[in-house]
């Protein structure tokens, strides 16, 4: 089975101790220009790495991303009206 991920965006000022963050989770991506990580990490120790995180001196900002929570199936329940349209 696999466990539930929870997405963070974690807003640093030190790029080089940010590499320290991987041993909270996984991290996806490291910005370079806007000094931000995002990462992964398992929902149920979540909430305990984050309070870890927070304590770190690096670590201005930690936010919680919410892209497992966006709909991401569509239906079409409207008909289509482009022939209506067209000449």
């Amino acid at each position: 089975m696999i466990p539930e991920r929870t997405g963070y965006i974690i807003w640093v000022s030190d790029l080089k101790a940010a590499r320290s963050l991987d041993k909270y989770g996984t991290v996806h991506y490291l910005s370079r220009k806007m000094h931000y990580v995002v990462m992964y990490m398992n929902a149920e120790r979540a909430e305990e790495a984050v309070r870890l995180i927070g304590r770190l001196p690096f670590v201005r900002k930690i936010e919680r991303s919410y892209r497992n929570e966006l709909k991401t199936e569509y239906s079409k329940d409207n008909e289509d009206k482009t022939r209506f349209y067209s000449m």
